[in-house]
């Protein structure tokens, strides 16, 4: 899970839908499903969501770089 994680933060323009979903699905657990969107909740205030969604397989880049956010906000959190 590392390896696909660091692939995404390397490159966040080519990723594939279903690499976004094993990643948030491990940091964030399982999702909630609303159409085409997928919803994580996150354990903070304020944006208590990510959402991701698939464009023919691939996850949108700005969906993939809030995603990497919200790990990055969770594993500054975590002693």
């Amino acid at each position: 899970m590392e390896k696909t994680l660091a692939r995404i933060r390397r490159n966040p323009q080519n990723v594939r839908f279903d690499d976004l979903r094993k990643v948030c699905d491990r940091y964030f657990g399982s999702p909630r499903a609303r159409g085409s969107h997928l919803f994580y909740k996150t354990p903070w205030q304020g944006e208590p969501l990510v959402n991701i969604q698939s464009v023919r397989g691939m996850a949108k880049p700005y969906q993939v770089r809030q995603v990497i956010k919200a790990i990055d906000n969770l594993e500054e959190e975590s002693p």
